[in-house]
C-alpha cells in the first residue's frame, strides 16, 4: 500500500501587526532586496529620486524591469520616506501634523538575489535599518487645507475705473421733484405709447361687444391712473372697489376726486403695453423660433431697462440675485421656487448697486436659455447682467451659490472683474481632499482655506459650515465678529470669533438686491389681475418708484439736505401724478403756437451736463431703423431726438408730428 505524501502547509497570506513590525526590525539580507552597492547615485532609493525629480511614484509609471503590475503600499499622496543624510541636502522638513496610513502595508514575496525586479521591490517596501531614526509620513504641502496659522498671499486688485462718475447721471444743480424723477422712467413718450396701445385695444374690445363702456384715455389721465395705483400701495384694501365705497367704514375721499371707479376699471381692463395688431402677428409665430414670449410687455420693458441704466452709474460693489414677482396665473413663464418667501411667480434676475439697492440691470427668465455658451444658466446670467459697460473696469461682484463657479470667476478675472460668493462644494475643480479639512464638530470661528492660482476657497464654521470662493480676498486678515453663545449652564455670553475677509465683505455687500426688494415690498402696488402682462406693468411701476426714490436720496446727499422718507416720497408723487390731469384740463392752450407760454413750447434740452452721460435712443432714428443715442430731448414732448449739423431729427420729428 502506497503512502501519500502529506500536503505542504499553505503559506500564510496575511500577517499580524507584531509579525509585520518584526519584519521591519529584522536586518536586511541579500535574499530579500538587492541594493546595488556599485551605484554612484546620490539618491538612497528610486522613490526618493522620483520625489526630488517632481514625479509622483503613485501616479507616474516606474519601469521596474518586471512584468508584474506595480501597486503602491500606501494610499495615494502618502509616502514613507526614511530620513538619510541626503535629506539635509535638499529634502523638505516633514509636516508637524502626521498620521499613519490606515491601510495595512502590502507584504511582497521575497525576490531572488539578482532578480531584475529587485530594484522595483525596494520601491514597494522601504526598509529601516536597526538603530536608524523612525520613519515619518511626508505629505504634499500644496494639496491640503490650511488654517489661520498659515500665511496666505495678498491678491492683486484691479483699479476701479468706471466709464462715468458713480452715482446719479443728472444735473446736480436743479432740485428735482418726485414727479420729475419718476418721469425719467415713465416719460411722456413712454406713456404716450401706452396710451396709444390702450386706446387701440379699447376700440377692439368695444367692437367685440365688451360691456365696459370705453372712451379714449389721454396722457394726463393715464398719469392720474398711475397715481391711483401708487395710492393703492399706501392704502391697503381688500377690494379695489372699497376705495370708492360709500360705506362709513371706508369712505376714502381722495380717489373720487381723481376719477370714478368705473373709469378706473375701464382703463385697467383695456390696459395694453403692445400694439394689438402686432400681438396678432406675433401669435401667428407661436411654435417657431421667431415667437417672442415677452412681446406683450416689450415696449415698457425695454424703456424701463434703458432708463435704469442711463440715469445711474453703480459704485464699485455690485450684487446679483433673483427676484420673484408673485403670480399664480396660468402662464408658461411662471416659476416655482421652494426656498423663496414668494414661491409662485415670475423670476427676474437682478443686478443692483450694493450700497443703495438701485436696480441697474435685470431680465425676465423665460424658462429656457437663449444663450449658446454651453456653460450653464448661472454663467450666462452673470455675463448678461454685467454687460460690456461694466466688464473690464474693476467692478467687484457678489453672488450666491447658484451663480458661483470656478469657471465663471476665472473668466471674470480675465475681464478685470473681481468676484466673491458662496460655493457649493460639489463643483468641479473644488478641492475634495480631507487632509486638515474642517472637522464636522469644529468650534465656531474655525477657518480652513486653500488657494488654487488666483482662486481662494475658504471654509468657516459659524452655526454651520460656510464655503466661499473669491478672487479678491486674502484668507484671513485678523478680522473678528461677535456671536452670542450659551454655555453648559445655559448662560448667554458674547464672544469674538475669527472671520475670513471674504465672509465679512460678502455679508456687507451681498444685500443690494435684498434692499431693493425690501423697498419695493413696503408699499408695492401689485394686486390681483387676470392678465399676466399686467403683473409686469405693476412691477415696472415699483421699479421706477424705488429707483426714483434712490436718486432723490443721492441728490439730497449731494446738496447736503435731508431726504424724504419713502412714504413721504410716494405721497408727494401721488399728488403730483393726479395733478397732471387737472392741469391739462384747466389749461386748454391757445390754437396759435406763437401765443403758447414759453414752458409749453417745444424746446431742446439736455439730459445732463455731461454730453455723453444719460443718453437715450433717438425716437426718429429708431423709427427709420437706426440705433443712435443722443443727449438731447424735447422739453415739452420728453422725446429723445438728435440735434447735430448732419442730422436734425428734432425738426424732422416735430414737422411730421
Amino acid at each position: 500500500m502506497a503512502f501519500k505524501t502529506p500536503p505542504k502547509p499553505r503559506k500564510r497570506l496575511f500577517y499580524g501587526v507584531a509579525e509585520v513590525l518584526a519584519e521591519f526590525e529584522r536586518p536586511s539580507d541579500t535574499e530579500d532586496f538587492v541594493e546595488s552597492e556599485s551605484s554612484d547615485s546620490n539618491y538612497d532609493s528610486a522613490e526618493e529620486e522620483a520625489f526630488l525629480r517632481g514625479r509622483d511614484p503613485a501616479g507616474d509609471e516606474i519601469d521596474s524591469g518586471s512584468g508584474e503590475e506595480w501597486e503602491p503600499a500606501f494610499p495615494k499622496r502618502s509616502r514613507l520616506v526614511t530620513p538619510t543624510p541626503a535629506a539635509s541636502r535638499g529634502l523638505s522638513s516633514p509636516l508637524p501634523r502626521t498620521s499613519t496610513p490606515t491601510q495595512r502595508p502590502t507584504v511582497k514575496k521575497k525576490a531572488a538575489q539578482g532578480s531584475p525586479s529587485s530594484s522595483g521591490a525596494a520601491l514597494l517596501s522601504p526598509r529601516r535599518q536597526v538603530g536608524s531614526p523612525p520613519q515619518v509620513l511626508e505629505q504634499d504641502e500644496e494639496d491640503r487645507w490650511h488654517d489661520i496659522t498659515d500665511e496666505d498671499e495678498e491678491p492683486s486688485l484691479f483699479r476701479f475705473l468706471p466709464k462715468r462718475p458713480p452715482g446719479p447721471q443728472l444735473l446736480p444743480n436743479p432740485i428735482y421733484s418726485p414727479l420729475q424723477l419718476f418721469q425719467l422712467f415713465f416719460s411722456s413718450s413712454v406713456v404716450r405709447t401706452l396710451v396709444d396701445n390702450t386706446n387701440k385695444f379699447g376700440e377692439v374690445s368695444a367692437a367685440a361687444g365688451k360691456k365696459i363702456k370705453w372712451a379714449e384715455v389721454s396722457v394726463g389721465e393715464f398719469y392720474a391712473f398711475i397715481g391711483i395705483i401708487v395710492y393703492m400701495g399706501l392704502v391697503k384694501v381688500k377690494s379695489i372697489k372699497d376705495l370708492w365705497s360709500k360705506n362709513q367704514l371706508y369712505q376714502f375721499a381722495f380717489p373720487s376726486t381723481v376719477m370714478s371707479s368705473k373709469r378706473f376699471a375701464a382703463i385697467s381692463s383695456n390696459l395694453h403695453m403692445s400694439d394689438p395688431q402686432e400681438d396678432e402677428e406675433n401669435m401667428k409665430k407661436k411654435g417657431t423660433p421667431a415667437y417672442d414670449r415677452l412681446f406683450k410687455i416689450k415696449p415698457l420693458y425695454t424703456n424701463i431697462l434703458s432708463a435704469c441704466r442711463s440715469f445711474f452709474q453703480p459704485r464699485r460693489e455690485l450684487s446679483i440675485d433673483e427676484r420673484m414677482v408673485a403670480s399664480k396665473a396660468r402662464n408658461g413663464l411662471k416659476q416655482y421656487m421652494k426656498a423663496k418667501p414668494t414661491k409662485w411667480g415670475y423670476k427676474l434676475f437682478i443686478l443692483a448697486d450694493s450700497a443703495s439697492g438701485y436696480t441697474w440691470n435685470f431680465f425676465v427668465y423665460e424658462g429656457r436659455s437663449a444663450f449658446t455658451s454651453g456653460k450653464g444658466l448661472s454663467y450666462d446670467t452673470v455675463h448678461t447682467l454685467l454687460d460690456f459697460s461694466l466688464l473690464g473696469h474693476g467692478y467687484r461682484v457678489y453672488m450666491d451659490n447658484f451663480y458661483t463657479s470656478p469657471t465663471l470667476f476665472t473668466d471674470l478675472l480675465q475681464n478685470n472683474t473681481l468676484a466673491c460668493g458662496t460655493l457649493r462644494s460639489n463643483w468641479q475643480g473644488f478641492l475634495h481632499t480631507k487632509r486638515n479639512d474642517l472637522p464636522k464638530r469644529a468650534e465656531r470661528g474655525t477657518i480652513r482655506w486653500y488657494r488654487h492660482g488666483k482662486l481662494l476657497y475658504v471654509k468657516w464654521m459659524d452655526t454651520r459650515a460656510v464655503t466661499m470662493c473669491s478672487t479678491m480676498h486674502k484668507a484671513y486678515k485678523g478680522d473678528t465678529v461677535e456671536r452670542r453663545v450659551k454655555d453648559k449652564q445655559g448662560v448667554w455670553s458674547t464672544i469674538s470669533v475669527p472671520v475670513p475677509a471674504a465672509v465679512k465683505d460678502y455679508n456687507k455687500h451681498m444685500g443690494g438686491v435684498d434692499l431693493s426688494d425690501a423697498l419695493i415690498g413696503y408699499y408695492n402696488v401689485l394686486h390681483k389681475c387676470r392678465k399676466w402682462y399686467k403683473t409686469f406693468f405693476f412691477h415696472f411701476i415699483d421699479i421706477g418708484i424705488v429707483n426714483s426714490f434712490i436718486l432723490h436720496q443721492q441728490l439730497a446727499d449731494i446738496h447736503g439736505q435731508a431726504s424724504l422718507t419713502q412714504k413721504a416720497f410716494r405721497e408727494a408723487l401721488v399728488i403730483e401724478l393726479t395733478n397732471v390731469m387737472k392741469r391739462s384740463e384747466e389749461v386748454a392752450g391757445p390754437s396759435d403756437p406763437s401765443k403758447q407760454p414759453a414752458q409749453e413750447k417745444c424746446m431742446p434740452a439736455f439730459f445732463s451736463g455731461d454730453g455723453t452721460a444719460g443718453r437715450r435712443k433717438c425716437e426718429n432714428c429708431k423709427k427709420e431703423g437706426r440705433q443712435t443715442k443722443t443727449p438731447v430731448f424735447c422739453a415739452k414732448c420728453d422725446v429723445a431726438l438728435c440735434l447735430v449739423p448732419s442730422r436734425n431729427c428734432f425738426k424732422q420729428w416735430h414737422d411730421e408730428k
